[in-house]
């Protein structure tokens, strides 16, 4: 079984930043694409960013520039840095994991954490 865990959400003023973490445990051969999704009362879920294994990113146009996506791939964790935050950005944030647990392919999903961003 796999595991992710988000921490790093909380209320924060327009303009201001925060980093969210998104640590995977279990039973873990590898991990591909790592991402983070979010979703607003009311909307659908969306994506926010991916990474590759290797690195390469992918970002929503909405964020660009002001969101950086990373992975500590020792860790099995992804990162989200989040700057001039817009209330716009007020979501519930969820990770999501591409994994390989040594005989199956599986994407497995964070509880969420809340990010709210105040006017």
């Amino acid at each position: 079984q796999v595991q992710l865990v988000e921490s790093g959400g909380g209320l924060v003023q327009t303009g201001g930043s925060l980093r969210l973490s998104c640590a995977a445990s279990g039973t873990i051969f590898s991990i591909n694409a790592m991402g983070w999704y979010r979703q607003a009362p009311g909307k659908q879920r969306e994506l926010v960013a991916t990474i590759s294994s290797g690195g390469s990113t992918n970002y929503a146009d909405s964020v660009k520039g002001r969101f950086t996506i990373s992975r500590d791939n020792a860790k099995n964790t992804v990162y989200l840095q989040m700057n001039s935050l817009k209330p716009e950005d007020t979501a519930v944030y969820y990770c999501n994991a591409d994994v390989y647990t040594g005989w199956t392919r599986k994407n497995y999903w964070g509880q969420g954490t809340q990010v709210t961003v105040s006017s």
